[in-house]
């Protein structure tokens, strides 16, 4: 009989044990994230289509979350010093890196990234857009064929903008040249905006930039879109052909931004961030407004993203190589 009630109080100190086990657990699950403001690095100054796209997908998060979410602008090194900067915040998710192509770039020019790429694990790319082939109204050529016939014919005569080195306005520009087959150098810039003023100026003839940036250039007659680097024509720019109707065959180019954060924060953090980004990226009034700055949203899983991101990174090395690609 001792034995039965000893049985049976241990059948129910376990039972209470685990009950309070799961309790536990679930309240651990649903402790509430974020808790504090949340900063989103941008790894570039303000006005890019980085910046621009960062600032759009932060508000309606932060209007989800129920705390600020605030863009930092961290420019530098091509990118390299905003990204450092996330991967080396404490991994709660409360800093988030708003990346670029340039993170499957940077690892084949520069020696010292100054973090390592293991150290952020990607979230979702956010959104992708075609870039664009320009020139300037008054100093440029009309077509994207005369603009490759003058640089064959003189090598090394023009100069092409970027956003820095390492940018994805810089790598545009490298792959434009090495599927072009023309010897053009490299002018960088500290942003998209600065590569476009001097564009216009005349001080560099060609910039290979994002779309939404200079489509404004374009509609205002300051930029000529010689052409557009994907494979159907831009809504934004209609009458742009692509580099392919211009005479250029398979050369293509998407810009890309995505949300990366420090590795090590909680798996459930970086689902609910994807999940909700892509909850921001389904309302009519943010695909309206990125389609305005002719970017698609995306919203890839985080492994779907990471796949694309080291595929990217091959291709990126092929093209560095080929170029002789080198910080200065």
């Amino acid at each position: 009989m001792q034995a039965w009630k000893l049985n049976i109080r241990r059948a129910l100190t376990t039972a209470l044990i685990t009950l309070i086990s799961t309790l536990g657990s679930t309240a651990f699950a649903a402790d509430p994230w974020p808790t504090k403001q949340v900063t989103m690095v941008v790894p570039y100054v303000a006005g890019g289509a980085t910046d621009i796209v960062a600032r759009i997908v932060a508000q309606k998060l932060g209007e989800m979350w129920g705390q600020t979410v605030v863009v930092d602008n961290r420019a530098g090194a091509g990118g390299n010093i905003g990204a450092a900067v996330v991967a080396h915040a404490a991994p709660d998710g409360h800093m988030l890196l708003m990346g670029s192509g340039a993170l499957t770039i940077n690892p084949h020019i520069y020696k010292d990234l100054g973090f390592n790429m293991r150290d952020l694990t990607p979230i979702t790319n956010v959104a992708a857009g075609p870039m664009v082939v320009a020139v300037s109204t008054a100093h440029g050529p009309q077509t994207l064929k005369e603009l490759i016939d003058q640089a064959k014919a003189k090598p090394g005569s023009i100069n092409f903008g970027s956003a820095g080195i390492g940018s994805q306005v810089h790598m545009a520009g490298e792959s434009f040249a090495a599927a072009a087959g023309v010897d053009i150098v490299h002018v960088p810039y500290k942003g998209e905006a600065a590569a476009y003023s001097d564009l216009m100026a005349g001080h560099v003839q060609l910039v290979v930039g994002n779309i939404g940036p200079i489509s404004g250039f374009v509609t205002q007659g300051r930029l000529r879109a010689l052409a557009v680097t994907s494979k159907e024509r831009a809504a934004m720019l209609p009458d742009a052909p692509t580099t392919a109707e211009a005479g250029l065959p398979g050369f293509e180019n998407t810009g890309w931004f995505g949300l990366l954060a420090p590795t090590g924060t909680p798996a459930a953090v970086i689902e609910k961030i994807y999940r909700d980004t892509g909850k921001v990226l389904a309302m009519p009034d943010v695909k309206e407004t990125l389609a305005k700055i002719g970017m698609a949203p995306i919203g890839n899983s985080p492994a779907e993203f990471a796949a694309a991101m080291d595929a990217e990174s091959k291709r990126w090395a092929e093209i560095v190589r080929k170029r002789q690609v080198k910080t200065q």
